[in-house]
């Protein structure tokens, strides 16, 4: 089966988290030129937006052939969004179970809004491709989530445009231990190391304490998972 890429450059939706910082050296490796896209969408803890340009650097410092395949960084203020979306994530509520079943972390609809706009930047930097973190292995059950999501906006997204656009999802069938096996697959120790010092995917947006895995608080369910999945991938349950 031939999995090369069809197209030359791709577009990263680009958190500053574990899994999209995974998913920049994923496309580094493989496309001539990766673009990445934020989006500041009234998240509580900008902490993750300074970790997304500390990722870049670190891993343009560390791997030259990757730096030259590194191209611009764009950031989204979409803060209205934020506020009619209100979770956990954008307003002081507790994280805990909802009455449907989801978690208060959930942001109502926000790979949907994230794909359409990077997709019309896609569109206009030429990319035939955008790439995202989302992974429905080890997540907190979020429907935006999962493939069957991406592929269904994948279909309305290329009708919409008048032009095919692909949305790789590198993590969609891995756990969080063979996440941290791929970075390592990809950029070695060195790699392993920016994404557990730089990255941030703490809900908490704590970065107080440096643990084995990362920074964060060690509590809440992206910490939880996280140092779950590192303890299985270190111990060579998640190799």
């Amino acid at each position: 089966m031939d999995t090369r890429p069809t197209s030359t450059s791709a577009l990263l939706l680009f958190s500053g988290g574990q899994d999209s910082a995974t998913c920049l050296a994923w496309a580094l490796s493989r496309y001539d030129r990766v673009e990445t896209v934020g989006f500041d969408y009234g998240q509580r803890h900008h902490v993750e937006m300074q970790a997304r340009l500390d990722v870049r650097a670190a891993m343009a410092a560390a791997f030259p052939d990757w730096a030259t395949r590194l191209g611009e960084d764009h950031v989204v203020d979409i803060a209205g969004y934020g506020a009619i979306a209100e979770s956990a994530l954008t307003a002081d509520r507790a994280i805990e179970m909802a009455a449907d079943g989801l978690p208060t972390t959930f942001v109502p609809g926000r790979n949907l809004v994230f794909l359409t706009i990077a997709s019309a930047l896609a569109y206009r930097r030429g990319h035939g491709a955008m790439v995202g973190g989302m992974c429905e292995t080890d997540f907190s059950g979020y429907p935006d989530c999962r493939r069957a999501t991406i592929d269904a906006m994948q279909q309305t997204l290329s009708l919409g445009l008048a032009t095919d656009i692909t949305i790789e999802t590198p993590l969609m069938w891995l756990d969080k231990a063979q996440s941290w096996a791929l970075a390592h697959e990809l950029g070695g120790d060195i790699l392993v190391e920016i994404i557990r010092k730089r990255s941030h995917s703490c809900y908490r947006g704590d970065r107080s304490e440096l643990h084995d895995w990362g920074y964060g608080c060690g509590t809440c369910p992206a910490c939880e998972l996280r140092a779950a999945g590192w303890q299985h991938w270190r111990s060579g349950d998640g190799a």
